[in-house]
């Protein structure tokens, strides 16, 4: 296949990013005067988000198709309130996922890896259950599994966020009117330990079980949802979007967070959710750039979505965060990172088609075909050796390859730098608009977003346990 036909329809175009407003930034949206209740609370966070994966996202859809990430735009247009938060957890200064996640959810530090846990064993009531109880609908969407850290960190107590198993039962007891995302291998019983069909289960309680993008689409909102697309955490974005087997079957986080509000907003009362970009965290953590830009744009994407319905709708606040930075990546040599503009698939999907038993010109020539860089012979044979041992390399269920070896060779290519492969304690972005932001500080502390949200929605603190 010859390069100039397969990257003859770039994949910036191909997932969609022509339908951003490049005019936005520079005009108002529809509606600027709020009303002073938030009906509708719709929290968004791009999971292991560095200032830098913000910054590189940006530039890379500017650089390639003259537009501003919707995000930014919203900066641009002074239409965002911009704060800065911390990260820190009850026992670190450096948080999982879980704890911070539960800095939101249950608002108080908990220790790392806890889920709505606190250090003396304190159970506060998950966001979600208090809108729940509020009469709002609610729910969660995320591009890996909807029992993993950061979802389940707004619905559920739990002292190990490892117990995925355990939080897919509770959510069948929880009854919540949406959840979307990965992980078939703790509702399958074929995969589960115990052998319980949860999928079963959930469809007796009366819930609309869905598997793949067309089943999700035709929802209608008359039930409560399971919409579960993948046995562990969904594919990167540019994987899915240059793979038409994939993209036929697996929505986009934008596509899931669309009908999400759909459905969710079809009660008067209103709708509380969280859509999380999960895999940007798993993308930083193997230093994989590709996979890590095109699914932050894949959030921002979602991030559009209920800005848009935001303005129009003038009820509802919009929170945009991560939980912690992760990896720290930067830009330090701009002009080799037009070389992203190209490539269509991630390190993780590249690296896992390799073996030993490839010649040096063949990795030369697959790598080349699809991102595009030309690799130099003793980058290739360094590549090569690390198949030829023992590979721990990879992360949260992907192939073990050498992803971070290989992140190291891009640099002289894609001028992209990485400072760890871990997460940080970097203070971080946090933007709101709508109802309630005029409220929030210029610095806040993780865990008073909690009872931030419940009272820009007038919503009482439940303290009982969940």
């Amino acid at each position: 296949m010859k390069r100039r036909e397969f990257f003859s329809k770039s994949m910036l175009a191909s997932i969609g990013f022509g339908v951003v407003n490049p005019t936005l930034g520079l005009s108002k949206p529809p509606v600027r005067t709020f009303r002073k209740q938030a009906k509708n609370i719709i929290f968004l966070v791009s999971d292991g988000m560095s200032t830098g994966t913000l910054t590189m996202a940006d530039l890379l859809l500017r650089q390639k198709e003259g537009k501003k990430s919707r995000w930014m735009s919203y900066y641009l247009g002074g239409f965002a309130k911009r704060a800065l938060m911390d990260t820190a957890s009850s026992n670190s200064l450096v948080t999982d996922s879980a704890a911070a996640g539960s800095s939101w959810g249950g608002g108080m530090r908990v220790p790392n890896g806890s889920l709505n846990v606190g250090p003396k064993g304190e159970l506060p009531v998950p966001i979600l259950q208090k809108f729940k109880h509020a009469g709002k609908s609610v729910g969660c969407v995320t591009s890996v599994q909807i029992t993993h850290a950061t979802p389940a960190s707004f619905c559920v107590n739990e002292k190990s966020r490892s117990a995925m198993p355990e939080i897919a039962a509770k959510y069948l007891e929880l009854e919540f009117d949406l959840m979307m995302g990965g992980g078939a291998e703790v509702f399958d019983a074929s995969m589960r330990k115990d052998k319980r069909d949860l999928f079963g289960a959930f469809q007796k309680a009366g819930f609309s079980v869905v598997r793949d993008r067309d089943q999700m689409m035709d929802l209608n909102g008359d039930k409560p949802v399971l919409g579960v697309y993948s046995e562990g955490g969904m594919p990167y974005a540019i994987d899915r979007e240059n793979d038409p087997e994939l993209k036929k079957k697996v929505p986009s986080l934008a596509e899931m967070s669309r009908k999400a509000i759909e459905i969710l907003s079809q009660n008067p009362k209103g709708f509380a959710m969280q859509i999380e970009g999960g895999k940007v965290d798993w993308a930083a953590h193997a230093n994989d750039a590709p996979a890590l830009l095109y699914d932050q744009l894949d959030f921002d994407e979602a991030v559009g979505i209920a800005l848009d319905f935001a303005a129009k709708d003038g009820e509802t606040l919009v929170i945009m965060t991560t939980d912690h930075g992760n990896a720290n990546p930067g830009l330090f040599a701009a002009d080799k990172f037009s070389r992203l503009y190209t490539t269509s698939h991630s390190n993780e999907w590249v690296l896992s088609q390799l073996s030993p038993d490839n010649t040096a010109g063949q990795v030369a020539d697959f790598i080349e075909t699809y991102q595009g860089l030309q690799l130099k012979k003793e980058e290739i044979d360094a590549l090569m050796k690390s198949y030829r041992g023992t590979s721990t390399d990879g992360l949260y269920g992907s192939t073990k390859v050498p992803n971070h070896l290989y992140a190291q060779l891009q640099y002289a290519h894609t001028g992209i730098g990485w400072a760890g492969t871990g997460h940080s304690a970097d203070h971080v972005e946090l933007a709101m608009y709508g109802p309630g932001s005029e409220n929030l500080p210029a610095y806040i502390e993780n865990y008073k977003l909690h009872n931030f949200m419940l009272d820009a929605a007038h919503v009482p603190a439940l303290t009982y346990a969940g």
